[in-house]
């Protein structure tokens, strides 16, 4: 059973972060006396001056790599042409999780059902883009850019993350990978990267890099007062240590289904959240291209389903444990689906449309967009019936609570109406 779930989330926001101080660092005691009574005025400023503490919603992105089979994800089992076009693949009407009268769940994902049924998961149909592209690097770069066929060199998230904080911060986002992903890629913020705690260190630009290096040599010649209180606060909270200390510290009763992977990785985005990491932004991803399954696609996929509705189940369930879970939203997504007819190795081929995922206590659950058909087809591929960017304007706005704005998407796209309550 789910846990109650706590409507008030604990005072963690950026006022409780300054009043805590340096010593909730753990590195308060390691600064002269003179910084540690200047970082107490700065966290005394900040109350006396500050507004009501405002709720700071967080967003985790989870990427689905390699192209996951929308069809037999979310499948159609009232449509016929599903099963003429997948005699092999196609998943039988009394094996599915039923959702409705049209749409059912693939077996595996169990962990879905409960969210779906509980109302916390909205799925969106026919995601893509125009002009799709069926290459794993091009059309994922357009998924992170959120710009397709631009060449835009900055993330959507890190354009995200520009505007929720206009000045250079540290710990707005938490990219939990072995490599930076360009979906993150920001203008004014270097990314928390890193997959094993033990093995942290922050990524960075040669240009970031030397920044960096001439802060941790600032001395008596270098800033001082209020700014180099800031930084000290700042680059004490992003450090490998807290990080890892983080990390090793956290311990919950909640089950994430099979360890390492997704599930170890959303361990992780918990800990942080826990720990009082300020970021708002957390990205994680499957290694590799896990969802192209060409060949004998039946099981691999069971297991890959399994696998993400475990652990994100586990996820839900762990920030409803924390009082977390009306103050985060989870959005899922792939670079593109498959085609639609199944191919001769009883696996799925490049596609098109799929269907994307938003959960979270503020989510109102449910379907959303229009079902693309499975027989008006562009070359034996779906066509595409959401924008993927009106999904993403749905978790910028109203979500992340900014206000809409052509210039993160490059263009108009209106939000999706009613997805949170």
């Amino acid at each position: 059973m789910m846990p109650e779930i706590i409507r008030s989330r604990p005072p963690c926001c950026r006022r409780d972060f300054l009043r805590a101080g340096l010593g909730a660092l753990g590195v308060g005691s390691a600064l002269p006396l003179v910084l540690q009574r200047t970082a107490s005025a700065l966290a005394r400023r900040a109350l006396e001056t500050e507004d009501a503490p405002h709720r700071e919603r967080i967003l985790v992105v989870i990427e689905l790599s390699g192209g996951n089979d929308g069809l037999n994800t979310v499948v159609p089992y009232a449509d016929d042409a599903y099963y003429r076009a997948r005699p092999t693949l196609g998943i039988p009407r009394q094996e599915l999780i039923l959702l409705d009268d049209h749409f059912g769940f693939h077996p595996s994902l169990q962990g879905f059902e409960e969210l779906y049924k509980d109302g916390r998961m909205a799925i969106v149909h026919g995601c893509g883009y125009p002009q799709p592209n069926l290459s794993h690097f091009v059309s994922m770069s357009y998924w992170h850019t959120g710009a397709p066929n631009s060449g835009d060199q900055l993330g959507w998230l890190g354009r995200v993350a520009d505007e929720l904080e206009p000045e250079p911060t540290p710990n707005v986002i938490v990219n939990i990978s072995g490599a930076q992903s360009l979906a993150v890629r920001s203008r004014r913020h270097a990314p928390l990267v890193f997959d094993n705690p033990e093995r942290f260190r922050r990524k960075a630009s040669p240009e970031q890099a030397a920044v960096w290096e001439k802060l941790s040599r600032a001395g008596a010649g270098g800033p001082t007062g209020l700014d180099f209180a800031r930084q000290m606060a700042a680059h004490a909270a992003s450090g490998s240590a807290f990080v890892r200390e983080a990390c090793a510290r956290y311990r919950t009763p909640v089950d994430y289904g099979l360890a390492g992977g997704l599930a170890e990785n959303l361990r992780k985005v918990a800990a942080l959240i826990d720990a009082g990491l300020p970021a708002r932004i957390y990205y994680v991803s499957y290694a590799g291209n896990a969802f192209d399954t060409h060949v004998f696609q039946a099981d691999l996929h069971a297991r890959l389903l399994m696998y993400t509705a475990d652990a994100v189940r586990g996820f839900v369930r762990d920030l409803a444990r924390l009082g977390w879970l009306d103050d985060v939203a989870v959005m899922m997504f792939t670079e593109f689906g498959r085609r639609v007819e199944e191919n001769a190795s009883q696996g799925t081929d490049h596609g098109t449309a799929t269907p994307m995922f938003v959960l979270g206590g503020g989510v109102r659950g449910g379907f959303y967009g229009e079902p693309p058909s499975l027989t008006d087809l562009d070359d034996g591929n779906l066509k595409m019936t959401t924008d993927f960017r009106r999904v993403y304007a749905t978790m910028i706005h109203p979500w992340m609570e900014l206000p809409p704005s052509e210039a993160l998407l490059k263009g108009d796209f209106p939000p999706l109406d009613g997805m949170f309550v």
